[in-house]
């Protein structure tokens, strides 16, 4: 070949190449708005030092073998490697590892060996897998009702407290129906006749600065909902039924945003108590969001907020001796390798093999009544049946 085609192929191949890694990307990175992260760094993205450790709680395992409300808590993207920087960064303790009960998820979908959270999430929501980007749907593209969904039927309350919007993937496992992450204001406005009782997360932008010019804000309120967006408003809130949105798209990073998760999590619990017992969904939604943008330092931040919420939760189990608390993830972010460090200098060094997700299993813990029945080797589709079969 002469050097004029060469050079016309070199020409080719070099314009066709911005194109190509935009193809690369992950369905979550282009799918997620992330212009609400905050602008300052760790000093080094693959290294992090545990600045505030904490000391994990220590709960036992009640008498009683009766359930009376269950308690899911998800971490997003939390795989055993994700675990394993928190134990150190956090000098070699977390209220996790505190759960009697421990085993492990596989987490592939009908049509895919690494998940995304629509499916991931949905295996855990309904009982079974179904395909890569399907909410609440089966491989069909069936709706099938979620344990939220069930135990609702059963007269439960049942809430959401997530850090992400509130029409992301996870939250809406359990309680909306799409074959798509993509249709966020529909997402959002199947909340409005849901019936969850406690509802907290972000994304006001799909609640009212919609392209059909509803607001689902007014709309939800007229339903009896309290409604509030700011954190120091949530203590003093009222009524039966609550709303929560504390931002326009996902919520600022934990060490911006201060104890939402927590704070909205305890008023979870006194709002849903009841004679019929309640379901609750937590997710730690942005330990997800910083391991695909290889960020340990974030991501550790998160997954302590997620591990200090557990904590309170386990404590308020306890004392309440017939709530089943469910710890796991949908699927592990990253490709992260744990390289070095020291849990009494609470350093990690980490490499990132990956800007998405990973096929590696995930864990699972648990707590309360019948925990032991999470223990072992499982499909990610298995907790939701568990949890059915318990329900019933």
């Amino acid at each position: 070949m002469s050097a004029k085609p060469m050079k016309k192929l070199f020409l080719l191949f070099a314009s066709l190449l911005p194109l190509a890694a935009a193809y690369a990307q992950t369905p979550d990175e282009l799918d997620r708005d992330r212009s609400k992260y905050a602008t300052y760094q760790f000093s080094e993205d693959d290294k992090y030092t545990g600045e505030n450790p904490y000391t994990p709680v220590f709960v036992k395992q009640p008498k009683s073998g009766k359930i009376k409300n269950i308690i899911v808590m998800i971490g997003d993207g939390m795989g055993f490697e994700q675990i394993s920087c928190g134990w150190v960064a956090n000098g070699g303790a977390l209220n996790m590892f505190n759960m009697p009960y421990s085993g492990a998820s596989k987490t592939d979908c009908t049509d895919k060996l690494v998940t995304d959270s629509c499916a991931g999430g949905t295996a855990i929501a309904i009982g079974q897998k179904t395909k890569y980007g399907y909410i609440g749907i089966d491989e069909n593209a069936q709706p099938v009702e979620s344990v939220l969904k069930y135990a609702q039927r059963k007269g439960m309350k049942t809430g959401v407290v997530v850090t992400c919007r509130i029409n992301d993937a996870t939250p809406a496992d359990f309680c909306g129906h799409s074959t798509t992450r993509k249709d966020e204001e529909g997402l959002a406005a199947q909340y409005v006749d849901s019936g969850v009782d406690f509802i907290s997360g972000g994304g006001t932008h799909f609640w009212n600065q919609r392209s059909d010019g509803r607001n689902l804000i007014e709309e939800i309120q007229a339903k009896g909902y309290t409604y509030v967006d700011k954190l120091e408003d949530v203590e003093g809130a009222t009524g039966d039924k609550f709303v929560g949105l504390f931002g326009e798209y996902d919520l600022d990073p934990v060490l911006d945003r201060g104890p939402v998760l927590q704070t909205c999590t305890k008023k979870a619990l006194e709002m849903l108590e009841g004679k019929k017992g309640f379901f609750l969904m937590v997710e730690g939604s942005q330990i997800d969001d910083w391991a695909h943008r290889n960020k340990v330092g974030y991501m550790c931040e998160e997954l302590f907020d997620f591990d200090k919420t557990l904590g309170m939760v386990l404590e308020w189990a306890e004392k309440d001796g017939h709530t089943l608390v469910v710890v796991t993830a949908d699927h592990a972010t990253g490709g992260l390798t744990l390289l070095k460090g020291s849990t009494e200098e609470r350093t990690v060094k980490v490499h990132f093999s990956t800007s998405g997700h990973n096929g590696i299993l995930v864990p699972i813990f648990s707590y309360g009544p019948h925990a032991e029945e999470f223990a072992g080797f499982h499909e990610n589709a298995d907790i939701g049946k568990i949890i059915r079969k318990l329900l019933k």
